[in-house]
């Protein structure tokens, strides 16, 4: 049985924390499906697109192409779960920086397996390199001149910060 993991999240913009769980997906799935929310209320740093190559280009950076070739990279705008079921995902990956994450993230695959029995929630321990990146708090320090550029990968270094200039 073909193995698809669901990667959601923001990615706005993508973080070493972001390619951390990324790189673990990989190794427990035959496809990985970044699926990027979009939601009407919320302005992104980046367009759909521009997060979209980013992913495409730091995986192609990080892992090579063979394996980037198994990273597809969607929008989605309903439920994660109905995405995963849409696309044929049958496992659910959310990385875990720490226990506060785990608390949520434990309601939602509760809530997520009676909605969806099938598909698996997978739990990803960040590395201890990435576990403190938050992609908010990379915003935060480039919208305010900060360089966030080890929080990072090199590809988005540049972009964000000639976005948080303006």
């Amino acid at each position: 049985m073909k193995r698809t993991a669901l990667y959601p999240g923001s990615f706005d913009p993508v973080t070493n924390g972001h390619l951390d769980i990324l790189s673990q997906a990989l190794a427990l799935a035959d496809e990985v499906i970044v699926a990027i929310g979009i939601h009407p209320g919320k302005v992104p740093l980046f367009t759909f697109e521009e997060r979209g190559q980013m992913i495409h280009d730091c995986a192609i950076a990080a892992f090579g192409t063979d394996e980037a070739a198994r990273i597809k990279v969607v929008s989605f705008s309903n439920l994660v779960i109905e995405t995963a079921r849409d696309l044929g995902a049958n496992l659910l990956v959310r990385g875990l920086r720490d226990g506060t994450d785990l608390d949520y993230e434990m309601q939602m695959a509760g809530m997520n397996g009676t909605m969806a029995p099938d598909i698996k929630t997978v739990f990803l321990p960040a590395s201890p390199a990435s576990r403190h990146i938050t992609a908010t708090l990379v915003r935060q320090i480039a919208k305010m001149g900060g360089d966030a550029g080890a929080f990072v990968p090199p590809t988005v270094a540049g972009p964000l910060a000639d976005k948080a200039r303006g």
